[in-house]
């Protein structure tokens, strides 16, 4: 069990973690040879493992001949009991904003220098909207990822700081500009973007707290102008953002006696 590994001795376990750490930001589809090569593994034994992995649905082989993660991974992800909690605290949350606004609705958690949708609610009105469950967008261009990067720690602001690209001819790319944004968004409580991911999108965000008061995520809006509506968007949200704080609060105790 322990050979066609560079590391002799090395679990099946530890060989299949290491094909599945493989991938991160930067390398989020790879080739068998890549794969080999960053697991530390022989041709072989990695043909062997990740012709297992995409049977089982931990990855998908794209008709380029790359590997990516599969979906099956995402929705054991969803098990975690921080973002299980999140959803379904949430969810009545989210159905009470899109009931009221017919707008598209976001719940989003930061994963590393990105922002990852964990939840997501269509709206009816014609706005283009590139966000999906389970897809990550830039922090610095969204308006739940400005809210998570406000808050984020010292050492992600600086990382996104450094590449600030830009998706749009709105989209902030001026670190100082961005910088003075996030300011606004600790004292003033809420993000907004104006068709800085999406021409003809417009949003805004305002931070989901857990009881210990640490923003755990991003509760946003999409609609196509602020001009108007800005004020009762916020307070709308801010309104769902307390109550999920309250229900994660209650929910608690339960959690902790199973």
């Amino acid at each position: 069990m322990a050979g066609n590994s560079s590391s002799p001795g090395t679990s099946v376990t530890s060989r299949v973690l290491a094909l599945l750490g493989s991938f991160d930001d930067d390398h989020r589809g790879l080739t068998l040879s890549q794969l080999a090569r960053r697991a530390g593994l022989s041709l072989p034994t990695a043909h062997r493992l990740v012709s297992e992995l995409v049977a089982w649905g931990a990855l998908t082989r794209r008709p380029s001949g790359r590997y990516v993660v599969g979906r099956r991974l995402w929705d054991i992800g969803l098990l975690a009991p921080l973002q299980t909690d999140l959803r379904q605290v949430a969810s009545p949350f989210l159905h009470d904003i899109y009931a009221a606004t017919l707008a598209t609705v976001h719940l989003a958690v930061r994963d590393g220098t990105e922002v990852l949708y964990i939840d997501r609610l269509a709206g009816h009105a014609s706005v283009p909207v590139v966000s999906q469950v389970g897809s990550r967008l830039p922090m610095h261009a969204t308006g739940v990822g400005k809210v998570l990067l406000a808050y984020a720690p010292d050492e992600v602001r600086e990382a996104v700081l450094t590449d600030l690209s830009r998706v749009t001819p709105y989209t902030f790319t001026q670190p100082g500009r961005l910088l003075a944004e996030l300011r606004r968004v600790r004292t003033e409580g809420y993000a907004q973007t104006s068709e800085e991911m999406s021409l003809g999108a417009c949003s805004v965000a305002v931070p989901v707290r857990s009881p210990d008061r640490a923003v755990v995520a991003a509760l946003g809006i999409v609609v196509p102008s602020l001009k108007r509506d800005r004020g009762r968007l916020v307070a709308a949200l801010q309104v769902a953002s307390q109550g999920i704080t309250r229900s994660l609060a209650s929910a608690l105790p339960l959690d902790e006696s199973e």
